[in-house]
C-alpha cells in the first residue's frame, strides 16, 4: 500500500476577531466538525479522492487531507478611576472548525486497506486536534499577558498597548503553528509506519 505516500501534514487557517465587551470564559475552545466524503474502492482511488475533495487552504489554493480553521475572539473590559485606566477582564475564546475525511466504503473494504485507512484518519484527526491545543495555549498566554498590562493614563493608550501585544502574540502563535506543521511533515513517514505497525500487532492479537 502506498496510500499517503505523497500526502503532507495538513495545514491551518487562522483568523482573529476582537471586540471590547463583557468577558467570556477564559481560553475556552469551541469546536465543531465537518466531514467530506471519499468514494473509493482501492488505495489509488483514495489518494485521488483526498487530492480532489480535501479542503482548500486559501493562502495556497491547494487541497489537504484535513484542515482546521480558527478564530480568536478577544473580549476585554476596561476600568477607569478617572485618572488611570486598567484591564478589568480579558478573556479569549478559540472557535475552531475541523475538516476531516470520511471514507464511504470503509466497512466493505479489505482488511489491509481498512487498517491503513484507520491509521491514516486517526493521525489526521490527531494532527488537527494538536493545532487546537497550540491555539488554546496561545489564547491562555494572551489572556494572562493582557490582564497583566500596567495602568495607563487613559484608556486609548491602554487599548493601543493591547492591540500591539495581541498582534505580537498572534504572530508568535502563527509561527508555532507553522513550526508544528514542518516537524509533522518531516516525521510523517516514520510516524505513520510506527502507528501502522502498532495497529497491525493489535489486530493480530485479537482472538
Amino acid at each position: 500500500m502506498h496510500i499517503l505516500a505523497r500526502l503532507a501534514a495538513s495545514s491551518i487557517a487562522v483568523a482573529i476577531a476582537s471586540s471590547f465587551v463583557a468577558p467570556a470564559n477564559a481560553a475556552t475552545v469551541l469546536r465543531k466538525y465537518q466531514y467530506f466524503t471519499l468514494n473509493a474502492d482501492n488505495a489509488a482511488e483514495l489518494d485521488k479522492e483526498l487530492s480532489r475533495r480535501g479542503p482548500v487552504l486559501a493562502k495556497t489554493g491547494t487541497r489537504h487531507p484535513g484542515m482546521t480553521r480558527m478564530r480568536f475572539d478577544s473580549k476585554v473590559k476596561f476600568g477607569s478611576n478617572g485618572k488611570n485606566c486598567q484591564v478589568v477582564h480579558a478573556d479569549i475564546t478559540v472557535r475552531a472548525t475541523v475538516y476531516l475525511p470520511r471514507w464511504k466504503q470503509r466497512r466493505s473494504a479489505k482488511r489491509d486497506l481498512a487498517l491503513v485507512w484507520d491509521t491514516l484518519s486517526a493521525d489526521i484527526k490527531r494532527h488537527e486536534e494538536s493545532h487546537i491545543v497550540i491555539a488554546r495555549t496561545a489564547a491562555g498566554d494572551m489572556e494572562r499577558q493582557v490582564k497583566a498590562l500596567p495602568w495607563r493614563s487613559d484608556c486609548m493608550k491602554l487599548k493601543a498597548d493591547i492591540d500591539a501585544l495581541t498582534a505580537k502574540l498572534l504572530k508568535k502563535h502563527d509561527a508555532d503553528q507553522v513550526r508544528f506543521d514542518r516537524i509533522e511533515t518531516v516525521n510523517f513517514e516514520t510516524r505513520f509506519e510506527r502507528l501502522l505497525t502498532y495497529r497491525m500487532v493489535k489486530e493480530l492479537s485479537k482472538p
